[in-house]
């Protein structure tokens, strides 16, 4: 176990080391400021502000602090005010020793900008210790033959306050026979010696005792004492004689214990048993006699325990060789320690900033000192950290050191980094010590949200139930918490035609689209509209993607027929010469899907007919067409049900009744057939605007086939009198060109006959021209009829 001394004197060189280490760097600018030692904790030593010349605040406003190399922290500083208080009672003999003057240095650091004030704090020392001897039974056994003046050293008391409190006299208490005097060593001790004055007679007086009183310079003054027993010893008269009186040798620190240091050797002229000489210690002190043996015999001096350079670095032994007769001798032994490089780099963290915000060049992460307790090339070094990073190592007065952002950094690059500091000695071999820290980046809203896609395409079948959910999109943002949080909301349509928000709504959490109602695909085929996406940061950033819904078709409209026209009043006949050949067409279905795609592909087949085998019906344009020749067995009126389908799944029909005469020629009169049940309407308002737009867009142009038709009947007077077929039915020459409409392939010419005197204008019957026939017409009025219908054929 290490003594209270030993430990002083391990104080004492550490902080020699570090305030000669911070001295040699030491400017005009440090701040020098003392204090007596004992002080209580919170004693005010002084105002840094004054004393720094820095303004009132500036302690508070920049993040002032104390640093120090020291292992504990002795002041404590008050940033408002700028006074300096002591945080622990100071004893200068543990932190300095022997140490004089006993200054402790530390540095003021300022931490935005980054500053350092070094400062020093000299701790004054009181009278607070007596002299002690290390034995207060001092024995000397003198020959009684020793001469006159001859000197005996005194084991020395020991003060452990310095300067002037320090030990500074030794006296003698009062007898006939001896002198004390004082001599100084080359380190400042002072070594009390009895000097004989006046020779001794054994047999008068064979012991004396005296008083040695150690004092030192304090007020008031300390003493102590011990008692010297003087034994008058019969005549030896050769003392040990060393054959050097000073060795001087060197040690390795970290000698294993055992190691021999020197061998000392003394000679004594005496024969026999006065000859014989033992060796020992003189005068050691704890931390010598801890640290050094000799053998009493060899005179061989090994460790007893390791040295530390760093701890102490040079030992002065002193050596007592004494004869039987108890004379003695004495030679002083110097002991140099060789420093090793044994002793690690040592790093002491003082600030340490774990997060910093993204975008902010030249932020100070880390603040640090460094030390080495080695010497010489052992104890410097060279600090560094990884080259692949944006980070710099700024070096700062007194070993102390920065980490420094090289510029602004990007989280969303890298979110965190992990940096080495490395301090490496250049000592033999090298020792380093590594200090890992983790900087974490902080999020600043600085990217907008990203949609997967610019477009998006949902499709949504029409009829749908109302809170449908149609599809989702997606936003994605790089930053992080709150700043990466999006929410989405519907952009009103730029030319706010259409009522966007009662169709379709968004979920602002999750992107979800939903229909609000049932769409219709013959009144809505496409919704267009913009959706952005906006995140939580401050101030937020927003992107937009656009969203096209496609309402697909369903088969929800039925086939509406065109003509013939299904609206309940009488219908019109088809005749249909006897005469005719397979194959001739009769009539035409015409109808129309408000459906698009396959539901509106229309299909055309013979339900029912008077008599079935007599026609067809083409599937997919609807023309009616006879089978076969007709015969006289057939009937003269025929009645055909078609039916009318679409491709729609499940398919939609509707049904058209045509009425069909059987005549020997045009020249027959026309028969009117009896009404047929009437079936239900099945228009609605799309065939009644269709209806409608069409007789508009046809006025004039039947007011011009009117005019001419009027004309044309005047001309051929009394001879056409007799080939219309009834008196209320009149033929006039409008010509209607079905070309391509609905599933008609072809152009076809029909001849229309409108009912006169009904009070309606419903078709009667649509009779295609059949160029071959002659017409029962002179020349002149048959090339007339060839300009009337050249001029009035559409197709």
């Amino acid at each position: 176990m290490e003594t209270t001394a030993g430990k002083t004197q391990w104080n004492r060189q550490v902080i020699f080391f570090i305030v000669a280490l911070l001295l040699s760097e030491a400017s005009s600018e440090t701040g020098e400021f003392s204090v007596a030692e004992e002080m209580e904790s919170g004693s005010f030593v002084a105002n840094v502000v004054k004393a720094l010349g820095l303004e009132v605040g500036e302690l508070y406003a920049r993040g002032s602090r104390v640093a120090s190399n020291h292992n504990k922290q002795f002041l404590q500083l008050d940033q408002k005010t700028g006074d300096l208080f002591l945080s622990e009672k100071l004893d200068r003999e543990e932190l300095c020793g022997p140490t004089e003057p006993c200054v402790l240095p530390f540095q003021i650091l300022l931490e935005n900008p980054l500053q350092f004030f070094r400062a020093e704090l000299q701790v004054r020392d009181i009278n607070d210790h007596s002299p002690t001897f290390p034995d207060p039974d001092i024995l000397l056994r003198i020959s009684e033959s020793t001469t006159l003046g001859t000197a005996f050293p005194l084991k020395i008391a020991q003060d452990l306050d310095v300067g002037i409190n320090s030990l500074q006299n030794y006296t003698i208490s009062l007898n006939s026979h001896f002198l004390l005097h004082i001599h100084t060593r080359s380190d400042g001790r002072k070594i009390p010696e009895l000097v004989l004055n006046k020779a001794l007679d054994r047999e008068e007086q064979p012991e004396l005792t005296l008083t040695l009183t150690a004092m030192d310079g304090g007020s008031p003054m300390r003493s102590g004492t011990a008692q010297v027993r003087v034994t008058v010893v019969d005549v030896n008269d050769n003392p040990p004689l060393f054959v050097q009186s000073r060795y001087q040798v060197q040690i390795l620190e970290n000698s294993p214990i055992g190691s021999l240091v020197v061998t000392v050797y003394a000679r004594d002229l005496d024969s026999g048993i006065n000859g014989d000489i033992t060796y020992a210690l003189f005068q050691a002190s704890d931390e010598v006699s801890q640290t050094f043996g000799i053998d009493p015999v060899s005179g061989e001096i090994r460790l007893k325990k390791q040295v530390d350079f760093e701890a102490i670095q040079k030992y002065e032994v002193d050596i007592e060789a004494t004869d039987i007769g108890a004379l003695s001798g004495k030679c002083t032994v110097l002991v140099q320690v060789m420093d090793l490089n044994d002793n690690s780099p040592e790093l002491t963290m003082l600030s340490l900033t774990s997060l910093i915000p993204e975008n902010v060049p030249e932020s100070v992460v880390a603040v640090f000192s460094i030390r080495d307790r080695d010497s010489g090339e052992n104890g410097r070094m060279i600090c560094s950290i990884q080259e692949d990073l944006p980070f710099s190592l700024k070096p700062h007065l007194g070993n102390f050191y920065s980490i420094i952002t090289e510029g602004a950094l990007d989280r969303e690059s890298r979110s965190d980094y992990n940096i080495t500091i490395t301090v490496m000695d250049l000592g033999f071999p090298r020792l380093k010590t590594e200090h890992n820290i983790t900087v974490f980046i902080s999020d600043i809203n600085d990217n907008p949200p990203v949609f997967i896609q610019t477009v998006y395409t949902l499709y949504l079948r029409e009829n749908n139930t109302p809170a449908l959910h149609i599809g989702s999109i997606s936003a994605s943002d790089r930053d992080s918490g709150t700043n990466a949080k999006v929410t989405y909301s519907l952009q009103p349509p730029e030319t706010g035609d259409l009522p966007l928000f009662s169709y379709i709504s968004i979920n602002s959490d999750n992107g979800h689209l939903y229909a609000l109602r049932s769409l219709d695909y013959e009144a809505i085929q496409t919704l267009q509209f913009t959706v952005r996406a906006t995140d939580g940061g401050s101030p937020a950033l927003s992107s937009q993607a656009l969203v096209q819904i496609v309402v697909q078709d369903e088969n929800d409209n039925s086939p509406f027929v065109l003509y013939p026209l299904q609206n309940g009043t009488t219908p019109c006949n088809d005749l249909v010469p006897k005469t005719a050949e397979p194959g001739y067409l009769v009539t035409k279905v015409v109808a129309v899907d408000q459906d698009s795609g396959q539901n509106s592909w229309l299909s055309y087949q013979l339900l029912k007919a008077t008599d079935p085998g007599l026609f067809t019906v083409w599937a997919h344009n609807g023309e009616v067409r006879t089978a076969r020749p007709i015969s006289d067995r057939d009937a003269i009126k025929q009645r055909l049900l078609v039916l009318v389908k679409d491709n729609g799944q499940p398919p939609l029909t509707i049904v058209s009744t045509l009425n069909v005469l059987l005549v020997d020629g045009f020249s027959e009169p026309f028969v009117k057939l009896p009404d047929e049940p009437k079936d239900e309407p099945q228009t609605d308002s799309l065939t009644v605007y269709l209806i409608i737009s069409l007789v508009s867009v046809s006025f004039l142009f039947l007011v011009s086939v009117i005019l001419f038709i009027s004309i044309r009947l005047w001309r051929k007077g009394d001879a056409l009198e007799g080939d219309r077929l009834e008196p209320n039915c009149q033929f006039s020459g409008h010509l209607v060109d079905v070309n391509g409409t609905g599933t008609l392939s072809q152009s076809y010419q029909y001849e229309v006959c409108l009912t006169t005197g009904s009070g309606n204008t419903d078709f009667r019957f649509l009779k295609p021209i059949n160029h071959n026939l002659p017409p029962p017409v002179s020349n002149r009025d048959s090339e007339e009829d060839q300009v009337f219908q050249n001029t009035y054929m559409l197709g």
